[in-house]
């Protein structure tokens, strides 16, 4: 085996010296570097002395060419990646969002997944609950606690299937968990007002954030003093230009409604500068007269999760149209409803149900078309006891209309309230509905004579006034005063036919009659 290794060295080294041999024999027989022309063969004319002394100038020339014709190659490289670490250095700030955001959201998950296990009952069903469980709950409610999400419920019923269990846990923890990462833009629509200001300044003023919360000012009209007072804000706001500041054509009878079609048209335009350029997932809109209260930010923040989860919601309002001081009970600022009407004045919307909506954007009175059942589809908002924005735009399209009677009254939300600690469960339609109709209709029936001064009723409620017509709707509201104007058959702050509100400090609901199915859309 020795002698085998051996002989395999020998062989190898007499390989090595052949070989270099053959390269000095090679390299000994070329001519000299200087005598060799552009093309490769050997250059016209060339006399003793030029193959002498200038063979070692030409081939320290060429080195020298070789070196800066590579000196300038790594400049041209070194440029390009410049340029390039530029612009990933322009884009930076976004990815890095984008990629947070999907990290925390694919945490978020990791969390909701491990709630979710955490509380998962036993496969055998109709086990009681034993002090080992009892504790084993309390540790996950602790855990809980630690996240901001509120417990489910512990009573368990005997022989209910595993999956009643499992919609339970849904319903409780992943519906009403707070969203702490998602951005939620506020898109302010802008047109001529240089009051925008007072908008502006109260958004930034309760803003926690202004990477999870960026503004966009879109404005349309070109008026030059608004985009003047919008651009001093620097970088605090972004500031979008509606392109389009032509007049549309409109029927005759509808020329003075010619601001209502740029209204919408500008609508249209922004939330596609959101969700299709901006590329965010959701948005609340507010207008440049609305000023909000200082829990906005939190109230929105706190009320994402359901209307992402919840199919029977498509928008959360920071508005209550009955909202004037005396309709609302001024000690619930944390009372939260679901509606049938839709309310704008500050609404969030998700980039899923402007989807559904933009392709058959009406031209004109984009609100009120909200409001047809095509659009809402059986489908309702969020609404708050006391409103989270008012308005003080009296100067507008509507020229007014039910500012001077309503708008101007609305009490504006002043305390701030920790929506996103709060457990939220109970605005999920399941357990809404069935809460709702009992409180409703087992409120002592009263006619509106007995509410007014004067009247027999002691106590603070709550009691029904049952109506049953359109017109005997809006002579009981404007008794009571209640905005008394449907929508498609809809009352204002209306869930399934009831409003509810105070009158005289005593909680009222005027109510159609029990076993209520739907809206007739002849009541408009």
């Amino acid at each position: 085996m020795v002698r085998k290794k051996g002989s395999l060295i020998l062989c190898g080294a007499f390989l090595f010296v052949a070989w270099n041999a053959l390269l000095l024999l090679f390299l000994w027989g070329r001519p000299p570097i200087g005598r060799l022309g552009e093309g490769g063969g050997a250059e016209p004319g060339a006399g003793e002395e030029w193959g002498g002394g200038k063979a070692k100038v030409g081939g320290a020339n060429g080195l020298a060419g070789e070196v800066i014709r590579l000196a300038e190659e790594v400049e041209s490289e070194l440029e390009t990646q410049k340029k390039l670490l530029k612009q990933i250095q322009s884009h930076r700030e976004l990815w890095e969002q984008r990629k947070e955001l999907g990290k925390r959201e694919s945490e978020d998950t990791k969390d909701k997944k491990n709630i979710v296990e955490f509380k998962k009952p036993q496969q055998i069903p109709a086990v009681p609950l034993n002090h080992k469980t009892v504790d084993d709950t309390k540790t996950v409610m602790e855990k809980q606690e630690v996240l901001k999400v509120t417990p489910p419920q512990l009573v368990m019923k005997e022989q209910e299937p595993e999956q009643e269990n499992k919609k339970m846990v849904e319903n409780e923890v992943n519906r009403t968990k707070p969203s702490p990462q998602i951005i939620i833009p506020i898109l302010v629509i802008a047109c001529d007002r240089v009051t925008v200001k007072r908008s502006l300044d109260k958004l930034i003023q309760y803003r926690p954030s202004a990477e999870l919360y960026p503004i966009i000012v879109s404005q349309d009209c070109g008026h030059a003093d608004t985009a003047r007072m919008i651009g001093s804000y620097g970088s605090k706001v972004t500031h979008i230009s509606q392109p389009d500041l032509a007049d549309i054509p409109v029927r005759p009878d509808h020329r003075k409604f010619q601001g209502y079609y740029k209204i919408a048209r500008h609508y249209r335009w922004a939330l596609n500068q959101v969700f299709n350029v901006f590329a965010y997932s959701t948005v609340v809109i507010v207008e440049d007269d609305l000023e909000v209260a200082p829990d906005f930010f939190e109230y929105f923040r706190a009320l994402y999760p359901i209307l992402r989860s919840d199919p029977t919601l498509w928008c959360v309002s920071a508005w209550n149209d009955n909202g004037r001081d005396g309709l609302v009970n001024p000690g619930m600022a944390d009372l939260l409803y679901r509606t049938d009407f839709f309310p704008g004045l500050g609404w969030m919307l998700l980039k899923e149900v402007w989807a559904e909506l933009e392709p058959k954007w009406p031209k004109a009175f984009w609100d009120d078309w909200m409001r047809h059942p095509e659009q809402r589809k059986d489908r309702s908002c969020i609404r708050p006891e006391i409103s989270r924005t008012i308005t003080f735009g009296r100067k507008g399209v509507s020229l007014g209309q039910f500012f001077d009677q309503y708008l101007r009254y609305i009490k504006l939300n002043t305390e701030f309230v920790p929506f996103t600690k709060a457990d939220l469960s109970y605005l999920v339609r399941e357990k809404y509905d069935e809460t709702f109709e009992k409180e409703v209709y087992s409120a002592p029936l009263v006619k509106v004579e007995e509410l007014q001064q004067g009247g027999s009723l002691k106590g603070s409620g709550p009691y029904r006034v049952q109506y049953s017509s359109r017109d005997n709707f809006k002579v009981l509201a404007r008794n009571l005063g209640v905005m008394d104007d449907l929508k498609s058959g809809v009352p204002r702050a209306g869930y399934r036919g009831v409003v509810s509100f105070i009158s005289r400090g005593r909680r009222i609901y005027l109510a159609p009659p029990e076993g209520w199915t739907k809206y007739d859309t002849s009541w408009s």
